[in-house]
């Protein structure tokens, strides 16, 4: 998702071509979807492709929404990259490869961390999309659904629930502060 969402940040954010807009929203349409909506989607798509379950059909199906997250962080981190960065390295004999790594990775590299850990978070205890893609696949998700109908197991499903809670709550809150000192630096130096 962090390089699908990145790859495509740049080609919409950088360059003009006819469809721009068209691909824009298609890449941010699954996260306004419901999620049950992405899940038999992504299953029909499966079955009529004839793709077993497993994991990598998992991870297919995250990879859908949570490549909007990435995009959407990217994308806004891009369009404040000044354009006459991006000629003064290439007029100063930068190639591509390193204009991205000296000028644009520093510039986007806060918006990228924290848009894989607002993914990571998304993903972790996403229950709708993993229960439609996973096939015989037993997740922690899954897991927990099935144990919330056994008594006996409540005290360690609510033990399992708080550490999902604290896995999902500190890539989001690391994410604000990386998001909001970026914010910072790009307004001191105008």
């Amino acid at each position: 998702a962090l390089v699908l969402g990145t790859r495509g940040a740049a080609a919409v954010s950088q360059t003009r071509f006819f469809g721009r807009e068209t691909i824009s929203l298609l890449v941010i349409l699954p996260i306004a979807l419901p999620g049950i909506i992405t899940g038999i989607a992504l299953r029909s798509a499966f079955s009529m492709a004839d793709i077993p379950f497993s994991f990598w059909t998992i991870v297919l199906g995250h990879a859908t929404f949570c490549i909007v997250v990435v995009y959407n962080n990217a994308v806004a981190r891009f369009r404040r990259i000044s354009g006459s960065l991006i000629e003064a390295s290439m007029d100063l004999g930068a190639d591509g490869f390193q204009t991205f790594r000296y000028v644009i990775l520093p510039n986007i590299g806060t918006a990228l961390l924290a848009g894989g850990m607002l993914a990571f978070a998304l993903s972790f205890d996403e229950v709708i999309v993993t229960t439609f893609t996973a096939g015989q696949q037993s997740t922690l998700p899954i897991w927990m659904l099935e144990e919330l109908i056994r008594p006996r197991q409540r005290p360690v499903t609510n033990v399992v629930a708080m550490v999902v809670v604290m896995a999902t709550f500190l890539p989001i809150l690391g994410a604000y502060y990386l998001t909001r000192d970026g914010d910072q630096i790009a307004g001191a130096g105008k």
